[in-house]
């Protein structure tokens, strides 16, 4: 009877240190979150002099302002389009090449998955030289289409490696029933492969999107055109040679951060199987 005593105590002892440490970590990611939403509904004085977290006045102009200031509606629907254009192109061409490398056989298939392995190992600014001159040649530079690919292009190499983790162990007794139907390999593929496929292709979907609707750099050197620009690059017009406008930028910020928040909400029942789970099959 003691010793089960003792166990269970030590047992919520132990749970309890889990649960502090999750609920530290937790504040710890979440507290710039809160500081920047708190931080757009200020003035510029009270950025400096005012600390506290509920601030003495909500001044919910600031987001209108940066709206307006930063001319935000064309970079906002560049941004969405950018963004549902390249997910769901990786979706579609990283599917159907994780499904060819793990079920059809084919000379050079193991070569070909290594490439892209390998293409893994790349930093983005380490293609930036290669891409810009390509773009040049194929006139692609200063278009959306030239963009779009190289974004598709970035991150195919990761969510292949994702998928054809989870279809080599698909059990292939499904494929041989789909086939009896007579289910040709596209159909296995779209009726079979991509519905169980659902926990991997949620984390290759937000993983994806958030990297297209953060991506800075690359946009600033394929476009000259502020009209093709994506959102992020509109946040520079809160920041001057030597002001910055702090409410403005947190409000535009905010802005900026709460599609993907929105994504991330409706598909974190996927992202969870998919992250633990990703390589069993349900």
């Amino acid at each position: 009877m003691k010793h089960a005593l003792y166990y269970k105590s030590q047992k919520i002892a132990t749970n309890t240190l889990v649960h502090i440490l999750l609920i530290t970590v937790s504040i710890t990611c979440l507290y710039p979150l809160l500081w920047m939403i708190v931080s757009s509904l200020k003035t510029q004085d009270m950025i400096f002099k005012d600390i506290s977290l509920i601030p003495h006045q909500f001044h919910f102009e600031n987001y209108i302002l940066a709206w307006k200031e930063g001319g935000f509606g064309r970079n906002f629907f560049n941004s969405i389009v950018y963004t549902l254009s390249v997910v769901c192109g990786i979706v579609i061409i990283s599917s159907m090449a994780a499904y060819a490398f793990s079920r059809l056989k084919f000379a050079g298939s193991k070569f070909l998955f290594i490439m892209f392995m390998a293409a893994m190992m790349i930093p983005i600014p380490g293609s930036f030289v290669a891409l810009y001159v390509l773009l040049n040649k194929l006139h692609l530079r200063n278009t959306p289409i030239g963009y779009i690919l190289c974004m598709i292009n970035v991150g195919l190499s990761t969510s292949i490696f994702l998928l054809k983790t989870f279809f080599d162990k698909m059990p292939k007794e499904l494929e041989d029933a789909a086939r009896i139907d007579g289910c040709s390999k596209i159909g296995i593929w779209r009726h079979v492969a991509l519905p169980l496929a659902k926990p991997v292709l949620a984390v290759v979907v937000v993983f994806n999107a958030l990297s297209v609707w953060n991506e800075y750099i690359l946009a600033l050197i394929i476009f000259d055109s502020r009209q093709f620009m994506p959102l992020q690059v509109a946040l520079q017009t809160f920041q001057g040679e030597f002001v910055t406008n702090y409410p403005l930028l947190m409000a535009g910020l905010t802005i900026t951060a709460l599609p993907i928040i929105i994504v991330y909400l409706l598909m974190q029942k996927y992202i969870v199987k998919g992250v633990t789970q990703g390589a069993v099959v349900g």
